[in-house]
């Protein structure tokens, strides 16, 4: 990563001053605290925890503030905070069939246990600038709440009764949309190996390729939203040819489990907010197997459903040498995807431009005109060679 420059240190220490002002805007207005970030932007602190891979809402919402709304300058200072935190060790696997669900849909089955459940979503809003919003409101009363907080859609005329039993059955286990098409035999399973290993960790361990999927997840759950975005709209387009069903988009609070080595039993030690999405795409078979359907993943810290989504299309693009499938897009280039999917390590790249280059520009400057002089050089003498042919 590349970092700023050194010297000038009185300049530096007034922009830093200048910046504190900036980020402090006008100063009658009362100031934004930590608090306010992080419940009233919570989709800004939900991207900057995913991206960060840290899971604080507290520490996002304080990197959001700092970096001005920066997200990528924020992800940036929550990755450093989170390189200085000390590893206790790993957190069993998180059980998203017992989570409990806020909001959970299918594009693949209209009526599936527990129902369709929108929760908050942009998707059914109009697109209208909301004027009320520039208003102050009065806070609701002790007692009452703004809005429902699950609203459930699968068929007309439910009583509450029915609604309550929906409710409870999210307080077990929620089997998973893509259940239904593995008990058929419909989707494309891979077995597990006799000596699976652990998978690879990317905070300690450079990226090497080939890469495994358990690594290339790590990636993409890391990587930014707007490059995971382009390329999955890409793959729809044709690049890539993944153009999936949404098998399930579930969002929710998992409970984490975490097993200490001197009591050999796991305990619960919190719970995170999590993003699923399973995709359901086609795949005509070429193992012998038939023809089935494969699946694309993505899970993210938060709510964060359009790079869950996002992940599950590249997670599928990325499958196809495995599946014996052409290479037709950039989505699908395991190296292309990866080595360029960390706004971190873009932002640097990128922004490193800025800093002083000053001797590699004179040296580049010397050259063009060395080369210039002796272009002149040749010109000139190819002049007067061709003069005195004409005078011969």
């Amino acid at each position: 990563m590349y970092v700023a420059v050194k010297g000038g240190e009185k300049a530096i220490a007034n922009a830093h001053g200048l910046l504190a002002e900036k980020r402090r805007g006008e100063p009658a207005v009362p100031e934004l605290s930590v608090e306010q970030v992080a419940g009233q932007l919570s989709l800004a602190v939900d991207r900057v925890m995913s991206e960060g891979s840290l899971y604080d809402r507290d520490l996002a919402a304080l990197a959001v503030k700092q970096a001005r709304g920066d997200l990528v300058e924020a992800v940036f200072l929550l990755r450093a905070y989170r390189a200085t935190l000390p590893r206790f060790g790993c957190s069993l696997p998180a059980d998203t069939e017992s989570m409990l669900v806020e909001r959970r849909i299918s594009a693949t089955y209209k009526d599936v246990p527990g129902g369709q459940v929108l929760g908050p979503t942009f998707d059914y809003t109009h697109r209208l600038l909301d004027g009320t919003l520039l208003e102050r409101r009065e806070e609701p009363a002790a007692g009452q709440t703004v809005g429902q907080t699950v609203c459930q859609t699968a068929g007309a005329g439910h009583n509450e009764n029915e609604d309550q039993e929906i409710l409870n059955a999210f307080h077990g286990r929620c089997p998973k949309v893509l259940s239904f098409l593995e008990q058929e035999g419909l989707m494309h399973t891979e077995a597990v190996p006799d000596h699976d290993p652990e998978p690879g960790d990317l905070s300690r361990q450079p990226l090497a390729f080939p890469a495994g999927r358990a690594v290339r997840l790590q990636n993409l759950a890391r990587a930014d939203e707007g490059f995971l975005l382009a390329l999955a709209y890409s793959s729809q387009r044709g690049f890539g040819s993944t153009h999936p069903f949404v098998g399930e988009i579930r969002m929710g609070e998992v409970d984490l489990d975490f097993l200490p080595e001197e009591l050999g039993f796991p305990i619960t030690i919190g719970s995170v907010f999590l993003t699923e999405c399973e995709t359901v795409n086609k795949f005509s078979g070429s193992d012998g197997q038939g023809a089935r359907f494969t699946r694309g993943y993505g899970l993210s810290f938060g709510e964060n459903e359009r790079k869950a989504m996002s992940m599950a299309l590249v997670d599928r693009a990325l499958r196809a040498a495995e599946l014996g499938e052409e290479l037709r897009g950039p989505a699908q280039n395991e190296e292309f995807v990866l080595y360029h999917s960390d706004n971190i390590e873009a932002s640097g790249f990128v922004q490193h431009l800025k800093l002083p280059h000053y001797v590699d520009f004179q040296a580049e400057l010397e050259l063009v005109r060395a080369l210039r002089r002796g272009c002149d050089g040749a010109r000139a003498a190819d002049g007067n060679g061709e003069s005195e042919a004409r005078n011969a």
